[in-house]
C-alpha cells in the first residue's frame, strides 16, 4: 500500500476566509466596528437627541431671542442648521414661540431652572467623550468644566443666532467651519479634563465639522420633503419628529466623529512609528 505524502507546510496556513476575517478584524474599520458597539453609539446619539430636546432647546430658545435687534429666534436658526428649504423652516417655525414672546414670558428663575437643566446635557456629552476613550468617569468636583462648557456653547449659540455674516462671503463661511472645528477640539479638551493629548483630539474635531457639513447636505435632500409630507401626515408633531431624527443625527457625528478620531490618529502614530524603525533600520 503505498504511502501517503507527509503534509505540505502550505497546508499549515489558514483559509483565505479566516486570513480575510483576521485582516477586517485587525483593520481600522473592524476596530472602530467594535468600538462603536462598546459605547453604544446608536443609543448614546438617541439619549443626545433626547436630552438635546428637553434640556438645551428651551434654554437655547431664550438665548436666541435675546438679541431684541438682531434676534431672528431659535426657529430661523434651526432651520438655519438644518439647511432645510424656506417652506420647511415655515415649518419649523410653528412650533417655536418668536422671539418677542419669549423675552416677554421669560423670568430669572426661569432661566436658571434652564441652566441647571442644560448641565445635564453636557454630562451626557462628557461621558461619551469619556467612553470614546476608554476613561473613567471625572471626579464630581470637575462638573465646573460641565458649566464652562455649557457658557461656551450658549455664547457661539448666539453668536450664530444674532448674525448672519457667515451665511453671504465665503471668508465667513470659512470662519464658521474653521470655529466649528475650534469649538469641538476644546470641547473634547475641556470635559475630558485634559487627560487626552491635545494633538490626538485635534482629527476628532476635524471629521466632526466635516460630518455636520456632511449631514446639513443630507438635510437639505432628505429632511425639507420629510418634513412637508410628515407635516401633511402627523400635523405639527410630524416636524417634531423630523427635528427629533435630526438630532439624532447630530450626536451621531459628535460622538462618530470623535471615535473616528481616536482611530485616525492611532493609526497615523502607528505609521510614524513603523516609518521611524524603517529609518533606523536603514542607518544601520
Amino acid at each position: 500500500m503505498p504511502k501517503k505524502a507527509p503534509p505540505d507546510a502550505d497546508d499549515d496556513r489558514p483559509a483565505p476566509r479566516a486570513r480575510l476575517h483576521a485582516a477586517l478584524h485587525d483593520s481600522p474599520f473592524g476596530r472602530g466596528w467594535r468600538h462603536s458597539k462598546a459605547i453604544e453609539l446608536g443609543q448614546r446619539s438617541l439619549g443626545f437627541a433626547a436630552l438635546g430636546f428637553l434640556t438645551l432647546v428651551p434654554l437655547l430658545i431664550v438665548v436666541s431671542a435675546a438679541d431684541p435687534a438682531h434676534g431672528r429666534g431659535f426657529a430661523e436658526w434651526l432651520g438655519d442648521g438644518l439647511g432645510v428649504s424656506s417652506a420647511a423652516r415655515d415649518e419649523v417655525a410653528r412650533l417655536f414661540a418668536g422671539p418677542a414672546q419669549v423675552r416677554q414670558t421669560t423670568t430669572a428663575f426661569g432661566l436658571a431652572a434652564l441652566a441647571v437643566f442644560g448641565l445635564s446635557f453636557g454630562a451626557a456629552v462628557q461621558t461619551g467623550y469619556e467612553k470614546v476613550w476608554d476613561l473613567s468617569a471625572a471626579r464630581w468636583y470637575a462638573r465646573w468644566r460641565q458649566v464652562l462648557w455649557l457658557a461656551v456653547l450658549i455664547g457661539s449659540i448666539y453668536v450664530t443666532a444674532t448674525t448672519t455674516l457667515w451665511r453671504h462671503s465665503a471668508a465667513g463661511t470659512v470662519a464658521a467651519a474653521l470655529s466649528a472645528v475650534l469649538f469641538f477640539w476644546w470641547s473634547q479638551w475641556m470635559l475630558l479634563g485634559g487627560r487626552i493629548d491635545g494633538k490626538a483630539l485635534l482629527p476628532g474635531a476635524v471629521l466632526t465639522a466635516l460630518g455636520l457639513l456632511g449631514l446639513r447636505v443630507f438635510s437639505r435632500r432628505v429632511f425639507s420633503p420629510l418634513i412637508a409630507s410628515s407635516t401633511v401626515s402627523y400635523g405639527p408633531f410630524g416636524t417634531v419628529l423630523v427635528v427629533q431624527s435630526w438630532l439624532v443625527g447630530v450626536g451621531v457625528v459628535v460622538f462618530g466623529g470623535a471615535l473616528l478620531g481616536r482611530l485616525a490618529h492611532e493609526e497615523i502614530t502607528t505609521g510614524a512609528r513603523a516609518l521611524r524603525r524603517r529609518g533606523r533600520g536603514r542607518e544601520r
